[in-house]
């Protein structure tokens, strides 16, 4: 008797030797003509007592299943993969790979060379065209996938802070503080408001646009407004078209020339900034629209340049009341470049040097960023008397600035210490992060003499 395995059965199949000859009278005596054996199918696992509701489950426990060998690759593979993954969901991925419905697959947020090498993934591929198995393997690849961008996003985050900057507004020379600020507010989840107040054609716009395009939330647009919409919102009909704030909900409002702000928008502007919505009343329309933003914003002097160099002649030149300009938490005044700067800006365009930022770069970093947002950073307060000292020195030195020191400069400061830590996956505050935010505000405070 025969015994044949196929998938979830046992087949006893008996069968003859053949043809049989008898030597004599009347030659070759054909066999007797016998019936067609008939095959006996046994469920072995119903007959082991085995309860089976569907298919599906039946085929992690078949025989069949059982004694086909994972391939050492895949073995070491699963290893890496098995802690994140529900018993059934193993066996699940066991029983694709072993009949070869699917397979690992090594994908690739093809950075450029110089972002970061490292930037491959596991995850799993189908091997056939088959809508359940292709369901199958995208249920096993959110699990998959995640832990190991995680994995990569770990290995990209002590390097994070240069790679970054080397991504924003690359054919500026200097603004270095400027830079590392925009690049911290990019992982604040909490309240935090930069202007970017000086002459035209200094980098400004080129800086915000690079913000804007690495934001996994972000618009950008003048502050007069590009549509009708303009920085809130307006009602045509039925129809409720979003302004810049609105659009940047959870993210980052990149607001160009803000000093063109009409008076229509100004409201709404100081609402988002503190408040975090808009409200709309107008005829029968009574809106309220969340607005949860950061703003980073550009604006032109009064004048359209800075003339002079006192802090006293600076100050009446400063586009905005007290009113708006107190919301931000960090206002630096941008100037020509120096000398120095100017001749290596100078240097660049004579040799024809470009930088441009691939793609890839860009949607890895926004993917990073969007990554490090979900992370909740505590700040211990055996760190405030750093923060303190600092406050208390600046605040002596008040007259020197182009804005006053209030409690929104503290709370400014500790929301940057959590974004700095934040950038690099850190789950608290350290020294070097404050370190780093209080050299930015100071960067920010004292003017440069070069620069009045």
């Amino acid at each position: 008797m025969l015994i044949e395995i196929l998938d979830n059965y046992i087949y006893f199949r008996p069968f003859t030797l053949g043809m049989i000859t008898h030597k004599g009278k009347g030659g070759v005596k054909k066999p007797e003509k016998k019936e067609k054996p008939k095959v006996e199918v046994i469920d072995y696992e119903e007959a082991a007592g085995v309860e089976r509701k569907t298919p599906e489950k039946k085929k992690f426990g078949s025989i069949l299943f059982s004694i086909i060998p994972l391939r050492e690759e895949d073995k070491t593979k699963i290893a890496l993969v098995q802690d994140i993954l529900e018993p059934e969901e193993l066996g699940e991925l066991k029983y694709l790979l072993k009949t070869h419905k699917a397979r690992f697959a090594e994908a690739d947020f093809n950075t450029s060379h110089d972002l970061f090498q490292n930037s491959k993934y596991l995850t799993i591929a189908p091997n056939v065209i088959d809508d359940a198995v292709k369901q199958e393997v995208a249920e096993l690849n959110q699990k998959i996938v995640m832990q190991e961008k995680q994995r990569v996003f770990q290995e990209f985050a002590p390097h994070a802070e240069e790679k970054i900057m080397g991504l924003i507004a690359p054919n500026i020379i200097g603004l270095d503080e400027v830079k590392k600020a925009g690049l911290i507010q990019l992982f604040a989840k909490e309240k935090v408001h930069i202007l970017l107040l000086g002459d035209p054609a200094t980098g400004k716009t080129d800086i915000l646009r690079s913000i804007s395009e690495l934001a996994p939330i972000s618009s950008f647009g003048l502050g007069s407004g590009a549509s009708k919409a303009g920085l809130t919102l307006t009602v045509i009909g039925k129809e409720i078209m979003k302004g810049l704030l609105p659009l940047a909900d959870n993210g980052i409002a990149c607001i160009d020339e803000l000093n063109l702000l009409k008076n229509a928008d100004r409201a709404g502007l100081l609402n988002a900034m503190e408040k975090g919505f808009i409200t709309y009343d107008k005829a029968d329309s009574h809106l309220k629209i969340d607005a949860r933003i950061k703003v980073f914003a550009t604006a032109n002097p009064e004048g359209e340049r800075f003339v002079g160099r006192t802090m006293d002649v600076l100050k009446k030149q400063v586009p905005f009341d007290s009113a708006l300009l107190s919301r931000f938490h960090l206002v630096f005044l941008v100037r020509k470049p120096s000398t120095k700067e100017f001749m290596q800006i100078t240097d660049k365009i004579i040799r024809g040097e470009h930088t441009r930022i691939s793609e890839n770069d860009t949607k890895f970093i926004k993917e990073y960023v969007g990554y490090a947002l979900k992370k909740e950073v505590g700040l211990d307060k055996n760190l405030s008397p750093l923060i303190q000292g600092f406050v208390e020195d600046v605040k002596k030195d008040e007259d020197q600035f182009l804005v006053e020191i209030t409690p929104r400069t503290v709370i400014g400061i500790m929301n940057m210490a959590k974004a700095a830590a934040r950038m690099k996956l850190k789950d608290k505050v350290e020294r070097e992060d404050i370190i780093r935010v209080l050299r930015i505000f100071n960067s920010a405070l004292y003017i440069k003499k070069e620069e009045r």
